[in-house]
């Protein structure tokens, strides 16, 4: 039974000389790290030391098939998403990456397929590089579930929208925790993420961007945080009844008027993805009962985490049908990016 990681991230080796107009500390670049396999990206005041798998693609097919992979996902990793430069040289800084991601699809059919980035801190220019993206051969794009602390249902990000149901572009929305002291610094890696991936799942579900734009493929990062276990009380909200049973008549829940919509919160939820790395068979039970394994995606946030080895055992000893096995594995995501599956 094949297997697809599609939460695997990746940058590439070099992003070449700093654009002109551009402040030096604004532009990655890749240095020479402690040892001959480490090389250290340096975004800004980040400095990540990275193995050799995160660039060369030899040495990363050979980790996946180590691990029982038969495919990747691959998507840029998030310090990428850089919204807080001026839109230009951000598109140029997409450019860079997409490119090199496209570059590594077309060398590897069927082993890799991409996922873009677009300047989304100036909604129109990063709304054009959608056809960009399809040209390159690219499947999608990934955005934060914040673009520099704008909600992803502002009205600004309107046209995006709809230019991506359109185009029927595939879109990953990962969890990017914004600067706060409300959880210790620690934190942010655990609860700081949840949190964040939480309020981006919830900012399209409920702030109208899915009824709005109800041919939208979108996938979301880490489950969703905890987004899917708040959703039983947005459907209280919505309907005033318990267990997803049929809403009460209007006029019998007079104080839920600011939540009526044509369809149900947990309605809404489950047109859409959501990546399986949450770490515990029950966290992914609940996600299967709530959400449906038609929903669920193989995750694993590879090379920035260690994958599961191999990879999907949890998944795999839950007792799930092997019709509903396949699904989450392999044709869930080739659904989510609107393209036929490999054979």
């Amino acid at each position: 039974m094949p297997i697809i990681d599609t939460h695997a991230h990746i940058f590439p080796a070099e992003f070449g000389p700093v654009p002109a107009g551009c402040d030096p500390a604004a532009w990655p670049s890749v240095e020479d790290g402690p040892d001959p396999d480490t090389k250290m990206l340096v975004n800004g005041p980040v400095r990540f030391p990275a193995n050799r798998i995160w660039f060369e693609a030899e040495r990363r097919l050979e980790a996946s098939a180590a691990s029982g992979l038969d495919a990747e996902l691959l998507s840029p990793f998030p310090a990428l998403l850089n919204y807080r430069i001026p839109g230009p040289l951000g598109r140029d800084l997409c450019r860079v990456t997409n490119e090199y991601i496209a570059g590594l699809v077309a060398a590897h059919p069927a082993k890799f397929f991409g996922l873009g980035t677009i300047p989304l801190q100036d909604p129109d220019l990063g709304t054009a590089e959608l056809t960009e993206i399809a040209k390159l051969g690219l499947a999608g794009v990934e955005i934060a579930s914040n673009i520099n602390g704008l909600s992803l249902h502002d009205p600004q990000l309107d046209g995006f929208w709809a230019e991506a149901e359109r185009l029927g572009t595939a879109v990953f929305v990962h969890s990017m925790p914004v600067a706060s002291e409300r959880v210790p610094g620690p934190a942010v890696a655990t609860f700081g993420v949840g949190a964040e991936a939480s309020l981006g799942a919830a900012s399209v579900i409920v702030g109208g961007v899915a009824e709005k734009y109800p041919g939208l493929k979108i996938s979301f990062s880490h489950g969703g945080g905890g987004f899917p276990l708040i959703l039983t009380r947005a459907q209280w909200f919505w309907g005033r009844t318990w267990n997803e049973e049929p809403p009460l008549p209007e006029s019998d829940r007079p104080e839920a008027a600011p939540w009526f919509a044509e369809h149900s919160p947990i309605e809404l939820a489950r047109r859409f993805y959501y990546d399986s790395l949450v770490f515990d068979r029950r966290a992914i039970r609940y996600l299967a009962d709530m959400l449906g394994t038609g929903t669920l995606l193989v995750g694993s946030d590879y090379p920035a985490m260690p994958r599961e080895q191999p990879i999907a055992r949890t998944l795999r000893s839950m007792g799930l049908s092997a019709a509903e096995l396949d699904d989450v594995l392999w044709n869930n995501c080739f659904r989510f990016l609107g393209i036929d599956p490999p054979k």
